[in-house]
């Protein structure tokens, strides 16, 4: 409901985030965030219709093979296709949300050859004359495929998620109790995941966000001209950079297994250096 606001001004990124996230951990996520979804998508409101639509697209960008395959069946597919066909929802369905609509079938269809049904769904529009012409795709589309996720992700550990299936299909009470502890434990170990990557991500946005001010800064200054105030702002700021270099370099020795937020982390400080060296050399 966060994320597909009606009165949002603009696209909800927490919101939408936040939805990612709980469907990652619950072991019912994609079934369910599919029936949301299907339900947000066909609001009359078309805002509301357009942000369910950027909550899709995000979580077929971040949450992996679970949600691609309940995606991928014919039960959710329908639900798309009423929103487009006219023979349902069509011919009242705003025409915002249906080219989103047919655009992202049609990037699935290059991105994830494998969900067959998608294919055929969208073969079935064309066929029917709902899709003219292939959508022309915007630039980060495609999505690229999810990243190789570390094993010990909520259930994509296969070891657990086998042990999981075989407690919950058990009758006995002790199995069931089992279980309800091992999903306890899973999700604990994905909060931990979770919350290292929350603040990854923080820590590299409050680093940019000082070299940028501080780059503006230093590369405006002229000795005599400046103001006071500003001479100590960008002092404070120095300051701050360099505070920051020893929590860049606990952050890359934390983050194993992921070559792309190292590299992340490794850009921040590069251009923290280069922000610093510059600081010292013109002021």
């Amino acid at each position: 409901d966060k994320a597909t606001n009606p009165l949002n001004k603009d696209l909800d990124w927490d919101g939408i985030n936040a939805f990612c996230e709980q469907l990652n951990k619950e072991l019912e996520g994609p079934p369910l965030a599919t029936r949301l979804l299907a339900h947000k998508i066909q609001s009359p409101q078309e805002w509301e219709a357009i942000q369910a639509l950027a909550v899709l697209e995000s979580c077929m960008k971040s949450c992996g093979k679970r949600f691609h395959d309940e995606v991928g069946k014919f039960r959710f597919l329908n639900e798309l296709i009423k929103v487009v066909s006219p023979k349902y929802l069509g011919s009242r369905t705003p025409e915002k949300v249906k080219s989103k609509i047919l655009e992202l079938m049609y990037s699935w269809t290059l991105g994830l050859p494998h969900e067959v049904k998608i294919s055929e769904a969208y073969q079935m529009l064309k066929k029917q004359g709902i899709v003219k012409c292939d959508p022309k795709l915007p630039d980060n589309a495609p999505f690229p495929p999810p990243p190789p996720r570390p094993k010990n992700i909520i259930f994509d550990d296969e070891e657990k998620s086998k042990i999981l299936a075989r407690l919950l299909k058990s009758s006995h009470p002790e199995d069931l109790r089992a279980a309800n502890k091992l999903i306890k434990e899973m999700v604990q170990e994905d909060q931990k995941r979770m919350e290292k990557i929350s603040k990854r991500v923080n820590a590299i946005e409050e680093v940019n966000n000082n070299v940028k001010l501080l780059t503006e800064m230093v590369t405006s200054y002229s000795k005599g001209e400046t103001t006071e105030s500003n001479e100590d702002l960008m002092k404070e700021l120095y300051q701050r950079c360099e505070r920051m270099r020893p929590m860049l370099f606990r952050l890359a020795s934390d983050t194993e297994d992921n070559d792309e937020a190292l590299a992340e982390i490794l850009q921040a400080n590069d251009n923290l250096t280069q922000v610093i060296n510059l600081y010292k050399q013109l002021v």
